[in-house]
């Protein structure tokens, strides 16, 4: 597949994901998983701006919605950074290894290409987890005929930093700096932690608009 991910059709971007590339991959699906959920915070918030009832949460909706469409920008050139980043480990296990010189040149460019295809779905996952934050906001204090597509938007966020962390978890399994993938894995830890705190509460909040 050549070209964005943001650019491309959904059965172009599905027909890639599942062929034998190595990408598009978990990551991407992750960057627009996160996406989708901060679409859908936007979609709550343009529910609520201007409704009658609403009017001591527009301000907040206002500021919701911008910090939501601001993040969606971002997770999908995740998406493609996501890709870039591991055809960078790729490439670097092409390299020529005749010598010592190529391979420690070799080895150094793989590390250093697992080390960025961990950092970028961290990345997603950090900015997934940031959203689900106003996820549960919206949920809260929302349109409450949209309440359910804010709690959908908890959910594709929290599928977001799962799938995330999935990703960053496998590339730092081939890091052999000990201490740098230990560090990886306490931000996964924390960060999954994190999220399923606010989809708990997110849950919550939704219960609360039903009745």
């Amino acid at each position: 597949m050549t070209g964005r991910i943001a650019a491309t059709s959904v059965e172009v971007f599905l027909d890639a994901l599942a062929s034998d590339a190595p990408t598009p991959g978990g990551g991407a699906v992750a960057a627009l998983a996160g996406a989708s959920g901060a679409a859908l915070i936007s979609m709550v918030c343009n529910l609520t701006i201007g409704r009658t009832g609403y009017e001591e949460a527009e301000e907040r909706m206002r500021g919701v919605l911008d910090e939501a469409e601001s993040s969606r920008t971002v997770l999908l050139d995740l998406a493609d950074r996501d890709a870039a980043a591991f055809g960078s480990v790729m490439a670097a296990f092409k390299m020529p290894k005749e010598t010592d010189g190529e391979r420690a040149v070799r080895s150094q460019a793989i590390q250093e290409g697992y080390s960025a295809a961990a950092e970028v779905p961290l990345d997603i996952a950090r900015r997934a987890a940031e959203l689900m934050e106003l996820a549960r906001e919206v949920t809260e204090i929302g349109n409450a005929n949209a309440a359910s597509d804010g709690a959908c938007a908890a959910q594709a966020l929290s599928a977001a930093v799962w799938s995330a962390t999935y990703n960053v978890e496998i590339n730092a399994a081939a890091l052999k700096d000990p201490a740098k993938a230990q560090t990886l894995r306490d931000e996964v830890s924390a960060l999954r932690a994190h999220a399923e705190a606010l989809l708990d509460a997110t849950n919550v909040a939704f219960g609360a608009r039903l009745g």
